[in-house]
């Protein structure tokens, strides 16, 4: 999925800090992407960059595509970061220069390690469910990883458990003693949370994790804070349990990892460390070098935007920028 926009200022909401110093309720912004779907955009935002080594969130739909294309999203290139793709409706077929051709249905993920470079694209099959819901996510490499070979993983059959009202779906990382079997390289958690009904629930926590908690559907409310689809609550870090209520029905992700301590340039579909280092991919994408082609999709490339006309800097999970 590509990333096509600046970012708008964002304010903390009135009475959330003095609820929890720990906790911000981060409110998206919508972004077109391709000329059929919108995303609510999460991540990154100017007072909140990253959740762990989770540096770009992406929540679209629920939509109704019965009558249109869905997803359509050409090929397009990525570098140092990890795509972390979870549906809760229809379906999206990937297509990457590894010659993966693998649909993805809801319950299923697709996680996508770009490496030094790799290129992909996102479609909805030509017959597809009525309905589109989802998430897409990036995970910073760290190095050596995000300097390595691409690869491609799906899994069709992650860790499911259900405890004192709450059904947990492990999508990557650990928590509760669980483990999924997709691999990331820096301690993360990613899971969806489904409470059972409307009494309190709870969840271990790391405390040397920060986390964040997006409602995908339904509403919940964590320490007085409300959050509703649209929204990111960042937690913070210290906490030991995670207790909160929803309505029914609600469908949550949590987010969280150890802070990610590098500076990173995020520009267009790269994640990296310098300007000259965003700058060479982008060339190496515009003179077909590096990349490779997407198996089975004859569909010309995205073209990538032209550079700005300033420096880019290298910004902190915070917002700091380092020269």
């Amino acid at each position: 999925m590509e990333r096509t926009e600046s970012l708008p200022a964002q304010t903390r909401p009135p009475g959330v800090a003095a609820v929890d110093p720990g906790s911000v309720l981060l409110p998206g912004h919508d972004v077109p992407l391709g000329r059929y779907t919108t995303v609510r955009r999460l991540l990154p935002q100017r007072q909140r960059r990253m959740v762990g080594a989770w540096c770009f969130v992406d929540h679209f739909g629920p939509d109704d595509v019965a009558e249109r294309p869905g997803m359509e999203v050409p090929p397009h290139p990525h570098t140092g970061l990890q795509t972390v793709t979870w549906l809760l409706d229809g379906e999206i077929l990937h297509r990457d220069s590894l010659g993966s051709v693998q649909p993805i249905r809801p319950g299923q993920l697709n996680v996508m390690t770009s490496g030094h470079g790799i290129a992909h694209s996102e479609r909805s099959p030509e017959a597809h469910p009525p309905v589109m819901h989802g998430v897409q996510l990036w995970v910073a490499l760290p190095d050596p990883a995000r300097a390595g070979a691409p690869d491609f993983a799906h899994h069709a059959d992650l860790p499911r458990w259900s405890d004192g009202g709450l059904d947990v779906t492990l999508l990557v990382g650990e928590i509760g003693g669980e483990r999924s079997p997709a691999v990331v390289h820096t301690p993360l958690v990613g899971a969806q949370l489904e409470p059972a009904g409307a009494d309190p629930v709870a969840l271990p926590l790391r405390p040397d994790f920060e986390y964040g908690l997006v409602a995908m559907s339904g509403s919940a409310e964590f320490d007085g804070v409300s959050f509703a689809p649209g929204d990111l609550l960042y937690l913070g870090t210290g906490r030991r349990q995670l207790t909160l209520t929803a309505t029914a029905g609600s469908q949550l992700l949590l987010l969280g990892g150890t802070p990610f301590e590098e500076p990173l340039v995020m520009w267009w579909n790269f994640v990296g460390r310098s300007h000259e280092e965003v700058a060479a991919a982008r060339e190496d994408w515009m003179a077909g070098r590096r990349f490779g082609v997407v198996a089975e999709d004859p569909a010309p490339p995205l073209p990538a935007p032209a550079l700005p006309t300033t420096r880019l800097k290298a910004r902190d999970r915070s917002g700091g920028v380092h020269d």
